[in-house]
């Protein structure tokens, strides 16, 4: 067989990287956070939050105490992607919270 064959991947498996690249060249601003929040927790739990990088602590702000503490289980999963997606400094902690009404 074509050795480029061989070594061909599908192009899925190279968006995450370049995606990555990229944001970590972007200046952190309000709407990279955001963007990367999506790409971390998907849309469904984006939906449900709000986020603000304040220092290197991420403040989430969740729809309801369910949501808080979906976050809150899957606090390390999504520490590791912010940190793949901004780079390891940007983001240190998250603190999670329901949102008042």
């Amino acid at each position: 067989m074509n050795d480029k064959i061989d070594r061909m991947r599908p192009l899925s498996s190279a968006v995450p990287g370049a995606l990555s690249e990229l944001l970590r060249a972007a200046p952190l601003s309000p709407g990279k956070v955001a963007f990367a929040w999506r790409a971390a927790v998907g849309g469904a739990l984006e939906r449900e939050t709000s986020v603000r990088l304040e220092g290197t602590t991420l403040f989430v702000e969740a729809a309801t105490r369910q949501w808080a503490q979906e976050v809150r289980r899957a606090s390390s999963t999504i520490l590791r992607r912010l940190h793949t997606l901004l780079g390891p400094d940007a983001v240190k902690e998250l603190s999670v919270r329901e949102r008042q009404r």
